[in-house]
């Protein structure tokens, strides 16, 4: 949208599908805006029953012209249960890279130029906590990471679409 002229729209790209599309946020550095895809699909006949192999994306696209500078494509679940490779929550970026959670559990951190995989965690699995017990993370949706002061920050656990339960902040 132009400021300078009442929200001229400029341009608009379409990277969703007809079941979801941007959900809960996006990123942006000087050149491109960065935005994951949810897309969750559901198998048929199951009540939320996710589809292990459908949804999901990451995608750059240029500010100045919309155009697609980046790709990544759904990374499928395997035979992990109650996954979908949809990309729902909200992506963060630092100069370089470009981090976003999934309903899988997974939080993947890409390149901002050539959408290579920089490094990946499984946070759907136990974890040791503080106050000496266990903590299980799962599917992550809604707010994506925070970055502050060198330390990344993620909520993973969430089971609203039919995505693996748990309630865990980590840190790295």
């Amino acid at each position: 949208l132009d400021p300078d002229q009442q929200g001229k729209i400029l341009w608009q790209t379409r990277v969703g599908g007809p079941l979801g599309g941007i959900m809960w946020g996006s990123a942006a550095d000087q050149d491109r805006v960065y935005v994951a895809n949810s897309d969750v699909r559901f198998t048929p006949g199951g009540y939320r029953d996710l589809d292990p192999n459908a949804g999901g994306g990451l995608f750059a696209l240029d500010l100045a012209t919309g155009k697609i500078s980046m790709q990544v494509p759904p990374v499928p679940c395997g035979s992990r249960s109650r996954c979908s490779p949809a990309l729902a929550a909200a992506v963060t970026t630092i100069p370089g890279v470009v981090f976003s959670g999934g309903m899988s559990g997974y939080l993947r951190a890409y390149s901002t130029d050539e959408a290579l995989l920089l490094w990946d965690v499984d946070t759907a699995r136990d974890y040791p906590v503080v106050n000496g017990g266990l903590a299980r993370g799962g599917a992550m949706d809604g707010p994506g990471p925070t970055i502050v002061d060198g330390m990344l920050y993620v909520n993973s656990g969430y089971a609203q679409w039919g995505g693996l339960s748990g309630n865990l902040l980590l840190a790295f």
